[in-house]
C-alpha cells in the first residue's frame, strides 16, 4: 500500500511508538518504497484504522482546516481515548484550525469510513449506522434532522441521502465505503450480490431499491454501476466485511482489495474502466479483513 500511495503523494504515518520507526523503515526499504516520501508521526493510537479515527479536512477558498468528530470506538468498544486525540495531534503537526462538531451542546460522533462525498455537495450514508436506534448509537437522542443539520454544519455538503444499511459482517454496524462509493462526482458504485442464498443478497438489494431516489446535489440522476461481492469470507466462524468497495484513490493509482476470489479479477476490471487516468492496482487484503477492515479503512487523504 505505501509504495503505490508514495508514488504520487507524501505519506504522514502513525507510528505508536518512537523505537517502531526504525523496524517500518527497514520494511520499506524492502519493499522499494522511497522513504523520502514518508513522515513518521509519532502518536499513540488504540487501532489503525486511521480513516475512522483520523482527521477529516475540510476546505474553504484556499484554507484547510480540520474537523474534530470524536470517534468513540463505533460505540462499541472502550478502548478508543488514544484514538480520538489524533486529529487534534493533526491539526498541531500541521498548523490547521481544528473544529470540534457539536449538536446540542454535546460532542458530535461520526467516522470516515461512514460517509461519502461527491466533492460537490452530495453526501451519502445509511440509516442503520447512524440512525439506528439502539444497536452502537453514536449520537443518543439526535433524530435525522439533528444529524443532518450538524453534517451539513461541518461539512458543507448540501445534499445528504441515506442507503439502508451495510453488509453483513461491518464490526461498525453498516459503514458505507464497503458498500457505495463515488469514483466521480456523477458517477457511482455500488456493491451487489448476485446469490439470493446468500444473507447479504436481501440487504445489498434493498439500497439498489433505494438508490434509484438519488439525486445529486444539482437535480441530476447519477451514474449507478453494481460492483460484485467476493465470496463469503470467515476467521474463526465470523464473517468477515469483504468488499472491493473499499477501494483508495490516490494520485497514483487506485488500489482495490482482493481475495483470491475468481471476482477479483472482474472488480478490477470494472473499476479500470472507470478510472481512466490512473491504473488499478489490487492489493491482497485477506490478512487486513481479518481486522475487520481494508484499503480505505487505513487511509484519511489530506488536500494539498
Amino acid at each position: 500500500m505505501t509504495r503505490k500511495i508514495s508514488a504520487g503523494e507524501k505519506i504522514n504515518l502513525i507510528i505508536r511508538h518512537k523505537n517502531d520507526e526504525a523496524f517500518a523503515r527497514r520494511v520499506f526499504q524492502h519493499a522499494g518504497v522511497d522513504l523520502r516520501k514518508i513522515h513518521f508521526v509519532t502518536h499513540p493510537t488504540n487501532r489503525g484504522w486511521t480513516r475512522d479515527t483520523g482527521p477529516i479536512f475540510v476546505k474553504r477558498k484556499q484554507e484547510t482546516a480540520i474537523v474534530h468528530f470524536h470517534f468513540n470506538g463505533w460505540a462499541k468498544y472502550e478502548n478508543w481515548r488514544k484514538d480520538t486525540k489524533v486529529p487534534e495531534a493533526a491539526a498541531k503537526l500541521l498548523g490547521k484550525r481544528l473544529f470540534h462538531a457539536e449538536s446540542g451542546g454535546k460532542p458530535f460522533v461520526i467516522e470516515g469510513g461512514g460517509i461519502e462525498v461527491n466533492g460537490r455537495g452530495t453526501l451519502l450514508s445509511t440509516e442503520q449506522c447512524y440512525l439506528h436506534p439502539k444497536i452502537q448509537v453514536r449520537n443518543p437522542g439526535l433524530g435525522k434532522r439533528e444529524v443532518e443539520d450538524t453534517l451539513k454544519n461541518y461539512l458543507g455538503v448540501k445534499n445528504i441521502f441515506w442507503l439502508a444499511k451495510g453488509q453483513i459482517g461491518d464490526d461498525t454496524h453498516g459503514h458505507i465505503d464497503d458498500i457505495c462509493r463515488f469514483v466521480n462526482a456523477k458517477t457511482l458504485v455500488l456493491v451487489k450480490e448476485k446469490n439470493s442464498k446468500d444473507e447479504n443478497y436481501k440487504p445489498l438489494a434493498e439500497n439498489w431499491e433505494r438508490i434509484r431516489d438519488l439525486r445529486l446535489e444539482d437535480g441530476s440522476q447519477p451514474e449507478i454501476i453494481a460492483l460484485p461481492m467476493p465470496s463469503p469470507l470467515y476467521f474463526d466462524g465470523v464473517r468477515l466485511p469483504a468488499s472491493y468497495a473499499n477501494f483508495y484513490i490516490c494520485n497514483a493509482a487506485v488500489i482495490v482489495p482482493t481475495f483470491n476470489d475468481p471476482n477479483d479479477r472482474v472488480a478490477l476490471g470494472i473499476l479500470g474502466e472507470l478510472f481512466r487516468d490512473r491504473p488499478v492496482v489490487g492489493i491482497h487484503a485477506v490478512d487486513l479483513v481479518w481486522g475487520f477492515g481494508s484499503l480505505h479503512c487505513l487511509t484519511q487523504p489530506q488536500p494539498v
